[in-house]
């Protein structure tokens, strides 16, 4: 624009293309509520934790100023040597007094090049309302973007001078504390709540179900199958997961594989898609997958809008669902209608959870009470991520791309013909076909005059919400089929519509579409190796900045993976409404989102006191298999490990099904006293061969509170064996606290515990804790942090990884695969 005095922020559009803000710098990344980190960008608000909410404005380089006593050693030596030379060559350099003085007098400022006399370091430059503050970029983590309801209201700077950040945050710190409480109270009647876990033994089945996926699962889906049969298996209380991956990563086989254990413990299981098309799609694969022709044989059916319960379709197949003849039920909306009654339903998966709405999501409660549910999202909504982020719902995510799948190429760009003519000329040169969607019905028509302006040969088929029942399922299903060369629709394809042969995806007025769908229709092309493009078309008048900041983002975040980023990033711009139903944001607002959040973890962790992470099953490698409860097929096809009561013990089957569950998930050995005494007095005296099964089950009880997943004989050097039990997320202070409640306070003779020496003051040796002498706690590191933050932000990243390893000793299938000297561990000596 020649016009320099204008403001010249906010969005404009050059050639063409959309653009927003010069970019003086690159983005840095900082520290966020999730765990995982986002950028910022010169411009972009900030929350530094003890300066407060500031514009982060450029990158600088600049002298160091706190330097370690070392470093300021090193530089009072290499300032003399300077000197030194001076005077040393003065006659050949021709020095004179007023060139030293000046020498002397440019130490530390610009004019001083030399790295040791003068040690530059990077920095942030954050400009606050009375100050600005140099950030060195190490410390970054201190910052996290300011994030609260609307981004695009400016908030006020704070002041680096007086107490008011300090009284603002304080007076934050004391809402997180009462809300901690409701989160924790929330948690405690979660873990109240109970249910018959499913059987174990089932899982051999299970493994057979598992080996007709046909591709590789990648890490992140490994994982996410671990956990969902942990919380389904291992588990009393009802699974409430959320399983974010990208679109097109693999989470249909997580829900897959737990509908499919659901049916085959012999229970009813409902997966409920947000459109038909999507629900066809589903029933369409769960059928090749395990219905009748299978080898598994499941009956399964699908419940649609038009099959109401007064259509003779409908009524049929409600009192199939009732009378308990059909396994599984796929279905829209309709699966939540009142007049639909399950038959023991064990499982509800719902998929692409941000598309149901608050009315439908209370019905989803009456429906869920004391059921196993399993959500799915590319895009959590803000507030599913944030009951993730608190911890209060368990989340998985899948963030490792399928092997050979490339990031789709996006352009953003001013609605324009000769953009379209190429890109579908592009796309049927190599053979392959195309999506082109508008906002509105109404504007099919016209799009389709556009297209066939420019190609009159090609062929078109339509799919939008408003067609004649099924309409629309079928012309996606003959396009699926490669009738059609481009497909025209609304918004009815942006889930799980998955065509790999589709990679060109064309989308007229983008600015009229929220953030979520954008994502999702992106997500429709590049689900092969194909390179895939994507093509956003927007019109220049009908622009706001809100809608500029989304076409932005979407342009920004084209790696394979960002669903989660895109959620995030759609918090800031749509604004985070609310956790438990109440409204937070005002609290939010006032120190930002992420901030708000860290808080938050901190006062729930502050509350639950000891915070060593239990684990929910124990992988014991004993010789014979020897105290295991991980299921094995023997070669006669006989199920071993289980913990099973005798029939003759216990005669009536759901009984003895219901106790077995009981027992095996019981949370200390004095919960299983109580069990056993009860049970002596119903079924009278324990047979021999329960009494040894009963030894396993104390033994899990134990190591599942001591955060204890892996259990082993390792050899020692004098050819004896220890018995290592390991425990990642053990710390010093745990052992210390445990020891305390023990007799005499002072650890259990017999148990030594082992710490590696990173956890030492000396960090070399590791410590040996001997069990039944008291604990010297002087040989512990204790770190000295700056501040407290530094010291939550240390046990943060701590408690990540601890549970990244719990989570992976499942697939280990003898200690000597684990480097056993990394980890904490108990141990029993020869």
């Amino acid at each position: 624009s020649g016009n320099d005095d204008k403001d010249d922020t906010g969005p404009k559009i050059v050639d063409g293309k959309l653009v927003i803000e010069e970019n003086e710098g690159i983005g840095i990344r900082v520290g966020s509520a999730g765990g995982w980190t986002l950028e910022v960008f010169p411009g972009d608000f900030v929350v530094h934790r003890k300066y407060g909410i500031g514009r982060y404005e450029k990158t600088v380089i600049k002298s160091k100023t706190k330097l370690s006593k070392n470093d300021k050693a090193d530089q009072n030596k290499r300032r003399n040597e300077i000197i030194q030379n001076l005077i040393k060559n003065r006659k050949e350099l021709n020095v004179t007094q007023s060139d030293i003085e000046e020498q002397i007098a440019n130490f530390g400022s610009e004019k001083d090049l030399d790295p040791i006399s003068n040690p530059m370091q990077t920095v942030l430059e954050v400009s606050y309302a009375d100050a600005t503050v140099h950030i060195p970029v190490d410390k970054a983590y201190r910052l996290s973007r300011y994030r609260a309801g609307d981004a695009v209201v400016k908030p006020r700077l704070s002041r680096v001078k007086g107490e008011a950040w300090r009284k603002a945050k304080n007076k934050v710190e004391e809402d997180t504390i009462q809300m901690a409480q409701d989160v924790l109270a929330l948690y405690a009647t979660r873990e109240t709540l109970s249910r018959n876990p499913f059987d174990p033994t089932k899982e051999v089945i299970m493994r057979k179900f598992e080996a007709t996926f046909p591709y590789d699962a990648t890490p992140d889906q490994q994982k996410c199958f671990e956990a969902v049969e942990n919380d389904m298996v291992w588990r009393s209380r009802p699974m409430d997961r959320l399983v974010c991956g990208d679109v097109g990563f693999g989470k249909t086989e997580v829900a897959f594989r737990a509908l499919f254990r659901c049916v085959t413990n012999g229970r009813q299981a409902a997966l409920l898609s947000p459109t038909g098309v999507l629900a066809a799609q589903h029933f369409k694969n769960t059928l090749e997958r395990m219905g009748p022709g299978t080898e598994f044989n499941f009956n399964i059916v699908l419940l649609r809008g038009g099959m109401g319960k007064n259509t003779k379709l409908g009524r049929a197949i409600r009192e199939q669902i009732a009378s308990g003849e059909v396994d599984l039920i796929v279905g829209t909306h309709a699966l939540l209608s009142s007049g639909l009654n399950f038959n023991d339903l064990g499982l509800l998966v719902v998929d692409e959870e941000q598309r149901f709405g608050v009315k439908q999501k209370e019905r989803l409660k009456l429906i869920c009470d004391g059921i196993d549910v399993l959500t799915l999202s590319a895009t959590p909504i803000p507030r599913t991520l944030q009951m993730s982020l608190s911890g209060i719902r368990d989340t998985s995510t899948i963030r490792s791309p399928p092997p050979m799948r490339k990031p789709t190429v996006t352009m953003v760009q001013e609605f324009n013909k000769s953009v379209i003519k190429e890109a579908i000329q592009c796309e049927l040169n190599r053979g392959g076909q195309l999506f082109y969607v508008v906002p509105r019905i109404a504007q099919l028509d016209e799009a389709e005059k556009i297209v066939k302006s420019l190609y009159p040969e090609i062929k078109i088929v339509k799919a939008h919400g408003r067609m004649a029942r099924g309409k629309a399922e079928e012309n996606v299903a003959a396009f699926a089929e490669g009738n059609y060369d481009v497909l025209l629709a609304t918004t009815v394809i942006e889930n799980g519509v998955d065509i790999p042969t589709v990679n060109t995806i064309i989308i007229q007025n983008a600015q009229a579409f929220g953030m979520s769908t954008l994502y999702q229709l992106r997500g429709r092309v590049g689900r092969s190796n194909v390179q895939a493009y994507a093509y956003f078309l927007h019109k220049e008048d009908a622009i706001t900045e809100q809608s500029a900041l989304r076409l932005q983002a979407m342009a920004d975040l084209h790696e394979l993976g960002s669903g989660f980023d895109v959620a995030n990033r759609d918090l800031e711009i749509r604004g985070a409404g609310s956790l438990l139903g109440t409204e937070q944001s005002g609290m939010a607002a006032k120190v930002g989102f992420d901030l708000y959040m860290r808080m938050l973890k901190k006062s729930v962790r502050k509350l639950r006191g000891l915070d060593l992470p239990q684990v929910p099953r124990t992988n014991v490698l004993l010789p014979y298999s020897e105290g295991s409860l991980e299921i094995a097929e023997s070669s006669n096809g006989v199920v071993t490990h289980a913990f099973q009561i005798p029939k003759t013990y216990i005669k009536d089957d759901s009984e003895r099904f219901m106790e077995e569950g009981i027992a095996r998930l019981a949370e200390s050995t004095g919960q299983l006293v109580e069990i056993t005494n009860r049970w002596k007095d119903q079924y009278g005296p324990i047979p021999a061969p329960l009494q040894r099964k009963l030894k396993t089950l104390h033994l899990h009880a134990c190591t599942r509170i001591l955060g204890i997943d892996l259990v082993g004989f390792v050899k020692t050097s004098k050819g004896t064996a220890d018995c290592v039990l390991r425990s990642p997320g053990l710390r010093p202070r745990h052992w210390i606290h445990i020891s305390k409640s023990l007799p005499k306070g002072i650890p259990t003779k017999g148990v030594d515990v082992v710490f590696p020496s990173r956890f030492t003051i000396m960090d070399e040796a590791e410590i040996n804790v001997t069990g039944g002498k008291s604990i010297d706690v002087e040989q512990f590191q204790v770190e000295n942090y700056e501040d407290e933050e530094d010291e939550w932000d240390a046990l943060d990243q701590e408690e990540v990884e601890a549970m990244k390893e719990i989570s992976s000793s499942m697939f280990v299938k003898s200690i000597g695969e684990v480097d056993i000297e990394d980890y904490p561990r108990f141990v029993v000596r020869n």
